[in-house]
């Protein structure tokens, strides 16, 4: 019965009972009260209030009750209808918001989390979740609510708001709850449904964008970058990778991540978005965590930026290859060529086109990323091509500040300009033909006996210019020089050198001539390309 419906026949009521602090509850047409109350109480709203006048023969008549009410009196009510309902009553729910989408609704068994506000028929709060900032949560329809609760909640979709009132004999009964709820009271809720979910659901999966192109879905120990808005059921956020501005990254299916999440990253595909909605029971459980609560439902909408796995290597794509291709690019050749750099979901990260200029290297020396060094093996001039890096042969997982993200797959799409072959491995500088055999004294240039900086210096570029002679490409002419020179002066002092006309160690310069492959001297027939020459 509600609250504004009027009083029939054999409903139950309560009345305000001042002096006893209680109300009066009785059954109305049952015989129960005088007649002229039975008559004075039908089509009574709840809170209205009514002053009833009863003469003595629909009172107490000429008896009266001794000791309280004299015969033959005359009765004066004050009455304040506060609750009324019918044994026949059921259950009433008043939906007053119901979202345009509605895929589920609350079943037996779920697990549910509402807010709610309990008021008694005329409309006075006994209790409000609101109040204690937590939604109650709770199992419908395995008794672990009132009946009439039970019932009230089949049905709803999140989001929903409906008005459940109910009357006593499916609430708190003729007791009513001991605290304060008072026996024979109908209440009314009005709930706010949150989120559902049944300790049988899995994890939920809604597809947003899929790319045309999906070469490759991740798997079990694939590395994942991912951007997230993570929600609640009824939407509220709770974190967003966003708001940092850096992706998640983590390994899949290796228990890095709650096991909903584990589970509904795998098969995705770079740039696809989809939405994954995981359970409690494989979210945070019953505990929640941070602004999460207790047995939530989360909604994660991501975009997955890139992921790799740690065994991948270098993948080449050749893009076009001229015709005439004899020279291949090998480690120590010294190259030229333009590239765009982006990361897998198409980000460009630098252009060299956009910089105006080529970027040159050393092949194998270590000028750039390993990735690159491996990409950018025998490849001939005029070649394009796509290098694709996973980050372990990258810039890792701490990236480059500001320019690459940590942990990052970069995408290099290349066209090689110009190769200059370089030396064999180890050698700084080679003889184009026969080594002189007064090669002490071309270089001692004052004939005192020994080689100053400057004197091999000038010596070196000589032979160079005239192309007796040629440098390991793309160092710098001085820094390898002083770096040949100091590999010979073995005292330090700057002034004598391994150069030295009776010096045992020029005696093996004749050998290494032979070979058309020496240096100035057999310590500089070897020489690595150290990383002080590279600085």
């Amino acid at each position: 019965m509600s609250v504004n419906e009027p009083l029939t026949s054999s409903p139950c009521f309560s009345l305000c009972s001042y002096d006893r602090g209680s109300t009066f509850n009785v059954f109305v047409g049952k015989g129960q009260l005088i007649a002229g109350m039975d008559k004075a109480l039908v089509g009574m709203c709840v809170n209205e209030r009514r002053f009833v006048k009863i003469p003595p023969k629909l009172a107490y008549g000429s008896e009266g009750v001794s000791g309280v009410i004299p015969p033959n009196a005359v009765l004066h009510f004050d009455v304040l209808l506060i609750d009324l309902w019918n044994p026949e009553d059921e259950v009433q729910v008043e939906t007053y918001f119901k979202p345009e989408k509605c895929t589920r609704t609350v079943q037996v068994s779920d697990f549910v989390r509402y807010h709610y506000n309990g008021t008694f028929l005329d409309g006075t709060l006994f209790d409000s979740s609101h109040n204690r900032m937590r939604t109650y949560d709770t199992y419908v329809g395995i008794g672990w609510l009132i009946p009439g609760m039970d019932q009230g909640l089949l049905g709803m979709c999140i989001g929903e708001k409906r008005i459940i009132t109910i009357p006593p004999f499916l609430a708190y009964g003729e007791e009513g709850d001991g605290k304060e709820i008072p026996g024979q009271a109908s209440l009314v809720f009005d709930v706010a449904l949150l989120d559902l979910h049944n300790p049988k659901d899995g994890i939920t999966i809604e597809n947003q964008l899929v790319p045309e192109s999906c070469e490759r879905r991740t798997q079990t120990g694939d590395f994942i970058r991912y951007h997230y808005n993570g929600t609640l059921l009824d939407g509220t956020l709770f974190d967003s990778s966003y708001s940092r501005n850096r992706t998640y990254d983590t390994y899949v299916g290796k228990g890095y991540v709650i096991a909903g999440m584990d589970e509904g990253l795998l098969g995705v595909c770079t740039g696809e978005r989809r939405r994954i909605i995981i359970p409690p029971h494989l979210g945070y459980g019953e505990e929640g965590r941070g602004k999460i609560p207790g047995s939530a439902v989360l909604v994660f909408d991501i975009h997955v930026a890139d992921f790799h796995n740690p065994s991948d290597s270098v993948s080449i794509t050749v893009n076009y290859k001229p015709s005439n291709c004899s020279l291949l690019s090998k480690k120590g050749d010294y190259l030229k060529y333009h590239y765009n750099a982006s990361l897998l979901d198409g980000t460009l990260l630098v252009s060299t086109h956009s910089l105006g200029k080529t970027y040159n290297i050393v092949l194998g020396s270590g000028q750039v990323v390993i990735g690159m060094d491996m990409g950018l093996q025998d490849m001939c001039v005029g070649e394009r091509r796509t290098v694709v890096i996973p980050p372990h042969l990258g810039y890792g997982e701490d990236g480059v500040e500001g320019e690459v993200p940590g942990s990052a797959v970069l995408v290099f799409d290349i066209e090689l300009l110009e190769l200059v072959s370089g030396l064999p491995e180890g050698y700084m500088f080679v003889w184009n033909g026969e080594v002189s055999p007064n090669l002490f004294e071309e270089i001692d240039q004052n004939h005192d006996g020994e080689v100053l900086l400057e004197e091999f210096s000038e010596y070196i570029q000589a032979q160079v210019d005239s192309g007796k002679g040629k440098l390991a490409p793309g160092f710098d002419f001085e820094k390898i020089v002083k770096n040949m020179f100091t590999n010979q002066d073995r005292d330090g002092n700057g002034k004598r050198n391994c150069i030295s006309r009776s010096g045992e160690v020029c005696g093996s310069l004749e050998i290494a001539a032979k070979k058309q492959k020496c240096s100035l001297c057999s310590s500089l027939y070897n020489q690595p390309v150290t990383k002080q020459v590279l600085e």
